[in-house]
C-alpha cells in the first residue's frame, strides 16, 4: 500500500484547480480585511503631519512676535520661511492669516482632506478640525 501511495505521489506534480482557487479566495478575503484598516492608518498619519506642522508654526509665530512685538509681517519673516514647513492653501500645507498685533489663525490642510485650525486671539487660543470622527479628527469635530 505504501508503494502504491509513493508511486501516486511521484506521478502528481502540481496543484489541482480547486486547490489554487481556494488559495486565491483566502488571499482575497485577507486583502479585503486588511486594506480598509491600512487606508485608515494612512489618513491618521497624514492628519498627524498636518497637526504637527500647525503646532510647529505656532512656535515660529510666537518667536516672530517675541522679536517684533507684533504678529504683522510674520508670514514673510525668516522664522516662517526658514522653518521648512510648506505655507499655502493646498493639501499638505499650512495657511496663515495674521491679525496684526492681536493674533493669527493657522489652518493645517491634511492630504486626507481634514483641516486643523489653530486660532490665537489676544491671550486665548483654540483648536478645531473640520471632519469629526475621521482620521485624526475627534468625533464631533472638537479640539485636537
Amino acid at each position: 500500500m505504501l508503494r502504491k501511495l509513493r508511486e501516486r505521489m511521484e506521478s502528481e506534480k502540481g496543484f489541482t484547480l480547486i486547490e489554487l482557487l481556494v488559495v486565491i479566495l483566502i488571499i482575497g478575503i485577507l486583502a479585503a480585511i486588511a486594506l480598509p484598516a491600512f487606508l485608515g492608518q494612512r489618513a491618521k498619519g497624514q492628519d498627524g503631519e498636518a497637526k504637527s506642522n500647525t503646532r510647529n508654526l505656532v512656535s515660529h509665530m510666537e518667536s516672530c512676535f517675541t522679536q517684533n512685538q507684533t504678529y504683522a509681517g510674520c508670514t514673510g519673516s525668516s522664522d516662517i520661511t526658514g522653518s521648512g514647513i510648506a505655507v499655502g492653501g493646498a493639501d499638505g500645507q499650512v495657511s496663515i492669516t495674521e491679525d496684526a498685533a492681536n493674533g493669527y489663525t493657522l489652518v493645517g490642510h491634511s492630504k486626507s482632506g481634514n483641516d486643523f485650525t489653530y486660532v490665537k486671539n489676544g491671550g486665548s487660543s483654540s483648536r478645531s478640525c473640520t471632519t469629526g470622527g475621521q482620521g485624526g479628527c475627534p468625533t464631533g469635530g472638537g479640539s485636537w
